[in-house]
């Protein structure tokens, strides 16, 4: 449910430049003094997640037999099985072409500075690199343009959709074009970005898109397949996309289940975690096979498992002493996540500054600045890049190649990724060595070279890195933080291992204390627990590194934690997303349903008027009406001579389910036993319960005298902002909820009957008609209303839920939060004991800002 009280049009509920009135943003805590301003907030719809109970999906259900429903089952596994493949696909896609441009890049580069090193023109190579590099990234920037959604990682936004919250253009093909070529340029292109994050998105925007066997971007790619036509369906096959994309990233199967269960998945099941992981092994293997037969040309060998691997760890044949840690390292390996925990928090500090500042001044101007900033961003790096390559660098003893031990993602060594600017045979520059090189290829120097690196030099890239990736992180192009993160941590790793075993003299393993530094600092970063764990064991294909793993990554997420979020929830929280957390805090308990729901309804009534409908849903911005009718006082007077409002009343009585009601049907059922003891029961009981008033049981005897001077609304009025504080919070006894598109749908399909026929003659719609139209629903502003009768009457009860579920207004907040979050709702009914209903709970409701304004309000009441 949208919070924009006062807009008459019915858009997008994400719109930019939503203003809100003083009494709402005191709700929210969003006035504050200007240097510490919240930027404004978007209101997003959530997710129907859970099932709406009518009756055209309960003729579905009668028609499913076991049969049908293992066929049904069958097919979803063919295509969690065909997600995992093209993930798998995509993967090898952007590897390639990658790998491809970059060596060329750096083939032409490298010869150009060799040749130039004795010309002395050097500032030819420079400018070489730079036309490479700004074309590469204005590409990429430009793809951004046309899709804005495929910036950064996706990483928040697919988090955010797990989550529960539908963002706008988040899964579409459109934005899958311009990801997947844009992380292609943006890596190529120099800047300091990884592409494992761009493919967790891709691999979400596949499993989306891919059962669905259709495209709002293209309209043409639309084939008649009617399975998974819901939100449920398409959540559970983006879990199992993103899954994949781990997997696809760093070989991490299981690692992929984890980072989908634990990032973003509010409602899991047993089921999901099959299909989620048989997903992510599809992906894996088929990355692995096609990879290892380009590569290697052995196909079927299976020997490059990931996008980015850290290759194996092992001592050198002839240091029997060596080990690849022991107790005594773990002590370090603490220190070493606190540190990792602190430069997180740093990191995450000055990334979300410019992001405030981009947001502020960089975005409301011209699109193409965004393009210049990019550019920009591309033009330092590579100045950086070139000059501390040529003039910071110092040559270093090359160590002997029977130490090696291993390859890079080709069939390449370690030593053919040396880089020898201005150094004598047997040494090589260690700076470019880093600098002049993919990421990737760097990552293995740091984790395997036995050579050393300068203390100064590996200082010097780390602080370099360390701001440049900072900087990067939120431009406007595809961009992953996995990687920069890990090989900035890598080198803070080799610089402790160097003080420790060069100034120190300890026996240490220097590749083990690079990971263990790479962990740090990424666990510092994305503050992410289990999942990260096995991704990394995963990438390292060594359980032993286990334990200190998992400890380094706790100690940094807990030091993290105490300064600021992680930098994922951190532009979920820029982006106003409201996300729910994994539980409420203890004080929250203080409030009930009644203290947070929204009491103020626009509802509609079983029989309602054609315009009465067309007016609710033009005049507001809701996405769900409760269906009710009104508690009234000789009812029997109301339905002489108004067949709308006697179908209303009718159906009022005919939902009202009393005990003696049900007695008296059990009664009815047991006079046809035999037994003259059971009709003997059955006639005792029907004399001691049978209503002194004309038959009518004790409830609905009860509902009629609660009688309250309020006026009566026809159900062919809409509601009015004229309406006095009685008019708008009448009694109202609760029987369903309807959503908008499906409001929409029964108006555009001509879904009504006329008050001179029984509402039995009002057409039906299937299931199949009723989500047609999924994802895209049509607007009421897409209506003809010059084709709609307004006097004709909507039936709704056959198409409303008519079993959500609700809570009592005296329901604890942990209790409404724990419904909420764990059965995926999207609107939560607050219906007292006499089955009124007095308010309905949204996510926005439910948002860690919104409790605790609320908890002011009520500490202030006390």
């Amino acid at each position: 449910m949208a919070c924009c009280r006062g807009c008459f049009c019915c858009q997008c509920c994400c719109r930019e430049g939503e203003t809100r009135t003083p009494e709402e943003l005191t709700i929210l805590g969003e006035i504050r003094d200007e240097e510490d301003e919240i930027l404004p907030r978007k209101d997003y719809e959530s997710l129907d997640y859970d099932c709406c109970i009518n009756e055209p999906y309960v003729e579905v259900l009668e028609g499913m037999d076991n049969k049908k429903a293992r066929k049904f089952e069958a097919v979803r596994w063919v295509m969690v099985f065909v997600i995992g493949v093209t993930v798998g696909l995509v993967g090898l896609f952007v590897d390639f072409f990658v790998h491809l441009f970059t060596k060329i890049k750096f083939s032409m580069v490298g010869d150009s500075i060799e040749k130039c090193s004795d010309k002395g023109c050097l500032s030819l190579s420079l400018l070489e690199l730079l036309t490479f590099n700004m074309v590469f990234v204005f590409i990429a920037s430009v793809l951004v343009l046309i899709e804005p959604v495929a910036a950064g990682s996706g990483i928040p936004e697919i988090k955010s959709y797990l989550n529960g919250v539908k963002i706008p253009g988040i899964v579409r093909l459109r934005t899958f074009l311009c990801k997947a070529a844009g992380v292609l340029f943006s890596v190529t292109g120099g800047l300091f970005v990884g592409k494992e994050g761009p493919m967790i998105h891709s691999g979400a925007i596949v499993g989306a898109g891919l059962p669905q066997f259709q495209s709002i971007s293209f309209k043409r790619i639309k084939f008649d397949f009617p399975y998974f036509r819901s939100d449920r369906d398409k959540r559970d096959f983006v879990s199992a996309g993103a899954a994949a994309g781990v997997a696809a990233a760093f070989g991490a199967p299981i690692g992929g289940t984890l980072f989908s269960l634990e990032e973003g998945s509010s409602f899991w099941n047993q089921a999901l975690t099959w299909k989620v992981l048989f997903c992510s092994m599809s992906a894996t293997f088929t990355l692995n096979f096609f990879r290892s037969g380009i590569n290697f040309n052995k196909w079927g060998s299976f020997q490059l498992p990931g996008l980015l691997n850290f290759g194996e760890f092992k001592c050198s044949d002839g240091e029997k002493k060596c080990h690849l840690w022991t107790a005594v390292d773990l002590g370090f390996f603490v220190l070493m996540g606190v540190v990792g925990g602190l430069l997180g928090a740093l990191f995450n500090c000055m990334n979300k500054c410019l992001a405030k500042y981009r947001m502020r001044h960089i975005h409301p101007k011209a699109r193409f600045i965004r393009v210049l900033e990019s550019l920009l961003v591309s033009m330092v790096t590579t100045v950086v890049i070139f000059v501390a390559s040529v003039l910071l660098g110092e040559c270093r003893d090359l160590a002997s190649p029977t130490t090696q031990n291993s390859t890079l993602s080709g069939s390449e060594d370690i030593n053919s990724t040396i880089r020898q600017f201005f150094c004598s045979n047997k040494t090589y520059n260690d700076m470019a060595t880093l600098f002049f090189n993919p990421q990737e290829a760097a990552i293995h120097q740091l984790f395997h070279q036995d050579g050393t690196f300068s203390p100064v030099t590996l200082s010097i890239f780390f602080l370099l890195y360390f701001l440049l990736a900072c900087w990067t992180y939120g431009v406007s192009v595809p961009s992953g933080l996995f990687v920069p993160s890990l090989l900035c941590g890598a080198a803070f790793g080799r610089l402790v291992a160097n003080i420790l075993k060069v100034k120190l003299g300890l026996a240490i393993y220097s590749g083990t204390f690079a990971l263990i530094g790479a962990a740090a600092f990424l666990g510092g970063v994305v503050r992410m627990t289990i999942s990260l764990t096995v991704i990394l064991i995963e990438s390292t294909n060594e359980i032993t590194y286990g334990l200190p793993i998992m400890i380094t990554l706790m100690v940094a997420k807990w030091t993290g934690d105490f300064f600021n979020k992680g930098i994922y929830d951190i532009h979920i929280q820029l982006k106003g997303v409201p996300l729910l957390e994994w539980e409420t805090e203890v004080e929250m308990d203080k409030l009930t349903a009644s203290d947070i729901m929204e009491p103020n309804l626009t509802y509609v009534y079983p029989h309602t008027r054609v315009q009465s409908l067309v007016s609710i849903l033009r005049t507001t911005v809701y996405h769900a009406f409760p269906v009710v009718t009104e508690n009234r006082q000789n009812e029997r007077d109301f339905m002489k001579g108004n067949i709308l409002i006697s179908n209303n009343i009718r159906f009022k009585k005919s939902n009202i389910v009393s005990r003696a009601a049900e007695q008296r049907r059990r009664c009815q059922s047991m006079k046809s036993y035999p037994s003259s003891e059971l009709r003997n029961v059955c006639d005792e009981q029907n004399a001691a319960v049978e209503p002194a008033e004309e038959g009518e049981d004790l409830l609905q005897q009860m509902l009629e005298r609660r009688h309250a001077p309020y006026p009566n609304l026809y159900p062919d009025q809409s509601p009015s902002e004229e309406w006095t504080m009685e008019e708008r919070f009448r009694p109202l006894t609760f029987h369903g909820l309807i959503l908008r598109s499906q409001l929409v749908n029964l108006l555009i399909r001509g879904v009504c009957y006329s008050e001179t026929q029984s509402s039995a003659t009002q057409p039906r719609l299937s299931f199949a008609e009723m989500t047609e139209d999924y994802p895209r629903y049509p607007d009421i502003h897409e209506v003809d209303l010059a084709l709609l009768n307004p006097r004709m009457i909507v039936d709704v009860t056959p198409y409303m839920n008519t079993s959500p579920y609700t809570v009592s207004p005296n329901t604890r907040i942990s209790q409404v939060f724990n419904l909420f979050r764990t059965m995926g709702l999207r609107h939560l009914p607050v219906v007292n004991a006499v089955g009124e209903i007095v308010g309905i709970i949204t996510r926005h409701n439910l948002t860690h800002e919104f409790l605790v304004a609320k908890l002011r309000q009520h500490y202030i009441t006390i």
